[in-house]
């Protein structure tokens, strides 16, 4: 008997089950099919490099000479290295300092955009604020290292028309890491105040019209009715902002290469040191590992920490 016959014999519920299953069955397979290109992208990109960077973690290898085992001698390495160290404080210092000014910045940005009633000037105030974020950075790294040059720079000549001694940015250790600082929150300041602005356009109205009709002055009125309800925004910027901060690389790379006397050394800086300047592509891979693990654990101190303060609407 054929597929037909059969089908043609059963009863009309029971046909209409057996189609309903068929269709249930290519509905099934309609999900993992649509999903199956950024799954295969994840594997290519992140998933299967993630693995392969653990296993090489375990190897000591140079690229020219086979790969020799050594088990956990590259992460018993890391914890006796003062050059790792010191990389973990500056991309710290570089991380915390990231997220408080982006913030911070980007919400004042965002408050005093909102407040104005022109459109056609809040719009060219949008665009210039966000226009930096859409250049490289390669072009922004050589234009602000040109710009703070000691002797020709732009920024150097104002100071010391000033009457000011600049300072030499890049060459001062004091003075190179909170150089690249200032020269990230120009670059990026943009994207976190498009946030911030999206979020602040989500708060009711209503709720800061009846806060005001109760008497509370306009700063109470922003503490208690627009913070809580930026919450949710406030807590993605932090948690992107930090992702993105703790890989900073391009500007350290092109400006001062992680000097002076490794005062602008950053731990992807230094990951790609060792991996493709000292050929150490086991320790390499034993500090990107770190890397995962830090950024990682932050995140998920932040998720942790986002439930006593963070407010869903």
């Amino acid at each position: 008997m054929t597929a037909a016959e059969h089908t043609a014999l059963q009863t009309p519920d029971a046909a209409q089950s057996t189609r309903r299953r068929r269709k249930d069955l290519r509905r099934n397979w309609l999900g993992p099919l649509f999903l199956s290109p950024a799954a295969l992208l994840f594997v290519l990109f992140i998933g299967g490099p993630f693995v392969v960077a653990i296993v090489l973690s375990l190897f000591s290898w140079d690229l020219l000479t086979p790969p020799e085992f050594v088990g956990l001698e590259n992460f018993s390495t890391l914890f006796q290295d003062p050059v790792l160290v010191q990389a973990f404080v500056n991309t710290f210092l570089f991380a915390f300092a990231s997220v408080v000014t982006h913030v911070v910045g980007g919400l004042l940005l965002a408050l005093g955009v909102n407040a104005i009633a022109n459109r056609f000037v809040s719009y060219l105030v949008r665009t210039a604020v966000f226009f930096p974020f859409i250049i490289s950075w390669a072009a922004v790294a050589l234009l602000w290292q040109y710009m703070l040059d000691p002797a020709f720079g732009v920024v150097t000549y104002y100071i010391e028309s000033l009457g000011l001694t600049a300072p030499e940015w890049f060459l001062n250790p004091a003075w190179a890491l909170p150089a690249i600082i200032g020269i990230d929150f120009w670059h990026t300041l943009g994207f976190t105040f498009i946030i911030m602005l999206a979020g602040l356009q989500t708060v009711p109205q209503q709720l800061i019209e009846a806060a005001r009709t109760d008497g509370a002055s306009t700063r109470q009125a922003f503490w208690h009715v627009t913070v809580p309800m930026m919450s949710p925004t406030l807590f993605f910027a932090m948690v992107v902002t930090f992702i993105g901060a703790f890989q900073i690389f391009d500007p350290i790379q092109i400006i001062t290469g992680g000097g002076p006397d490794d005062a602008t050394l950053t731990l992807v800086m230094y990951m790609y040191e060792q991996g493709f300047q000292s050929f150490q592509i086991g320790y390499a891979s034993a500090v990107a590992f770190v890397v995962f693990v830090v950024i990682m654990a932050v995140t998920l101190l932040q998720f942790w920490g986002a439930r006593k303060w963070v407010h869903d609407q």
